[in-house]
């Protein structure tokens, strides 16, 4: 009786150890492939069409290829797609160092511009893809959607890859176009996630005015609250790591706290049913004004590495993920007895992404144009062009929702879900490959490269990269000096150029309450026989 009991323990532990070994494996050959993917993006680095983004993913691709022969067409990634591993994992670093090296001062310059397209413009091109699907598919045998199943697809298209973004353009050489088009980015992601959020979960079957104005008010709500979150837990870390100072004793220990309360900021808004992209994007920026400056030398670098870092590697991870992820069988099999309806519906969204873009890059391009005096601060019609092209390409992102919206833990068993999911694949890869190949060559053929000027180098107080000089001796980001900001003497001025006179009322405010209070350059504390009194003994106080 105890024998075939014991038998029975064998065989399971026997076959719990064939698992956890097949893990490692994977996880082994994944790794290999990390690597892989940085050595030859290194050997790739001077190319004028590749980036580490598009290697990455082809990389991905061919290696999905390979395990798809030699499993016998079973199978082929190492791991499943999960979004878990995307929004809780992935994700965070990634906007958060964004967040952590953008440049202050264009993001917020340009910061209605951004709001306009990163809000207004998304709930735009939503709107446009969501009334074209609901008009096109009717007329293709692609399964039964309903209506809040054509809302999400607004949603999951209208989603731009602002990691993609990240690598193909240079906010040193083209700061105007860097500083629209990435926080145009971020901003859209927050916003297409917390539209499709709310999407999912309001009655849309029984519409009402009510209904429309509870919707956006939870819009509103989402994104103020969200952004609102961020910058409280990057304050709260800034004012603990100013007056405690964990730098007299160990550079660890502040580098570890404001390491886990940016990642706290994210998965606090996700507790609450915020956007954690929003949240954990404005915690960066907070944390890179004061956080940044209160804590030692040695781990002002430390952070700056360490922040550039983890973002490069989840960043590669994640195009290698969506590569392997491209051939999965489960979903291909389903449509490929009409692999004619998944070209076709292929073709009609990438449609709808590019005239959804175009119908609010170039309206709302131009009405921003209308706000700004300067020639030199307008969005040329080049710009425009570029700014549309770049924000063509889809990503994880869209993954993550489409994943989420038409499949149950990654799996389905319905051809209309299935078509839905291998036309966002083939979607993803076809903008980043396509579009991300073609960005840089476009900026070169539409705008010469211009010479770095002062205004591009001034913003040396943001840790914006790894080749950066030693933030203590650049100037402040906020710099009146550097933007030609001067007292603001008629309520004329707040109109004519309310970006200039916001910043000048800010830098008072900033100067009078905020710095002294939660630290920043000028206001670093010095603690007698700490490192930051050893080596910054001349750091001229703020004036």
């Amino acid at each position: 009786m105890v024998a075939p009991q014991l038998a029975a323990v064998f065989t399971k532990l026997q076959t719990l150890s064939t698992s956890d070994h097949a893990s490692v494996v994977s996880m082994n050959i994944f790794v290999a492939l990390l690597c892989a993917c940085i050595v030859i993006g290194h050997l790739l680095e001077e190319n004028r069409w590749m980036n580490e983004s598009i290697t990455a993913l082809i990389i991905g691709v061919f290696t999905g290829v390979i395990i798809l022969l030699t499993s016998g067409g079973k199978s082929s990634h190492l791991l499943v797609f999960s979004e878990d591993l995307f929004f809780i994992y992935l994700l965070p670093p990634i906007i958060f160092n964004a967040g952590f090296q953008v440049k202050k001062k264009q993001f917020f310059r340009n910061f209605i511009t951004i709001m306009l397209f990163g809000a207004v413009g998304t709930l735009i091109s939503c709107t446009i893809i969501s009334l074209g699907v609901i008009n096109f598919f009717k007329e293709m045998d692609i399964g039964s959607l309903d209506i809040g199943d054509f809302l999400a697809i607004g949603a999951i298209f209208a989603a731009t890859d602002s990691v993609c973004t990240l690598q193909v353009l240079n906010q040193d050489e083209t700061p105007l176009l860097y500083s629209l088009v990435f926080g145009e980015g971020v901003v859209n992601d927050a916003t297409s996630v917390v539209l499709f959020n709310a999407i999912q979960s309001f009655d849309l079957v029984n519409t009402s005015p009510r209904i429309l104005l509870e919707f956006i008010g939870s819009f509103l709500y989402l994104f103020l609250a969200s952004t609102m979150l961020g910058v409280i837990v990057g304050l709260v870390s800034a004012y603990i790591i100013k007056k405690l100072y964990f730098g007299r004793h160990s550079t660890d220990r502040e580098f570890a706290l404001m390491m886990l309360m940016a990642y706290l900021s994210y998965i606090m808004a996700e507790l609450f049913y915020l956007s954690g992209i929003l949240t954990v994007f404005f915690c960066g920026i907070v944390m890179s004004h004061y956080t940044w400056h209160n804590v030692t030398e040695s781990s002002r670098v430390t952070t700056k590495h360490a922040f550039a870092t983890l973002s490069f590697v989840a960043e590669t991870f994640l195009f290698l993920y969506v590569g392997m992820d491209a051939l999965d069988m489960e979903k291909w099999r389903f449509v490929s007895d009409s692999p004619g309806t998944s070209v076709a519906v292929s073709a009609v969204l990438m449609g709808l992404v590019m005239v959804g873009r175009a119908a609010f890059v170039f309206p709302l391009s131009f009405l921003s144009n209308l706000a700004k005096k300067s020639a030199s601060e307008k969005i040329s019609f080049r710009e425009q062009i570029i700014i549309w092209w770049a924000g063509l390409m889809r990503g994880a992102v869209s993954m993550a929702l489409a994943y989420n919206q038409f499949t149950r833990g990654g799996h389905t068993q319905l051809r209309g879900n299935a078509i839905m999911i291998t036309s966002t694949i083939t979607i993803v890869l076809f903008s980043t490959v396509v579009f991300g190949l073609m960005t840089k060559p476009l900026i070169r053929f539409l705008l010469p490269h211009p010479k770095p000027t002062a205004s591009m180098l001034s913003d040396q107080s943001t840790p914006k990269s790894m080749e950066a000089p030693f933030l203590g001796s650049g100037q402040d980001s906020f710099d009146d000096s550097l933007i030609g900001v001067h007292r603001p003497n008629s309520i004329r001025a707040l109109l004519t150029t309310p970006a200039h006179t916001v910043h000048y009322y800010w830098r008072k405010f900033d100067n009078a309450f905020m710095r002294p209070m939660f630290g920043g350059r000028g206001f670093v504390p010095f603690v007698p026989g700490s490192p930051t009194e050893r080596s910054e003994p001349n750091l001229p106080q703020w004036q």
